[in-house]
């Protein structure tokens, strides 16, 4: 049998992690073993980070609906409140969207809400 030398596959890996850690600083991006840990690091805030994103995304859209409600003569939680009472499902992501792109069906859904909120 012939024998084995391992160089290639650790130079491959090495260079894979690396390329991974391009960007940080200091030795974590030049020296293996330090771009291994801070490799490993920087790929679980990256996992965590996505779920983070989305309840960074709903509190903004809530921010954008509270305003533009607000502006409108009603409160986030009598204006979500009023549209649960009168059979009217919009997420909040299209409700932030035509508070911004299309202020008027928005003050059409703000008249709505307002009717319910005051039976």
């Amino acid at each position: 049998m012939p024998r084995v030398k391992r160089g290639v596959t650790a130079h491959r890996r090495h260079k894979k992690v690396l390329a991974l850690t391009k960007g940080h600083r200091a030795t974590k991006h030049s020296l293996y073993r330090r771009a291994h840990e801070s490799m490993l690091k920087s790929l679980s805030y990256a996992y965590s980070h996505r779920r983070e994103r989305k309840g960074d995304m709903r509190r903004l859209w809530i921010l954008r609906v509270n305003a533009a409600s607000r502006a409108r003569g009603l409160t986030y939680s009598q204006f979500i409140d009023g549209l649960k009472r009168s059979g009217v499902e919009i997420n909040r992501k299209i409700l932030a969207d035509m508070a911004v792109r299309e202020p008027d069906a928005f003050a059409n859904l703000v008249t709505i809400a307002r009717g319910k909120v005051q039976d």
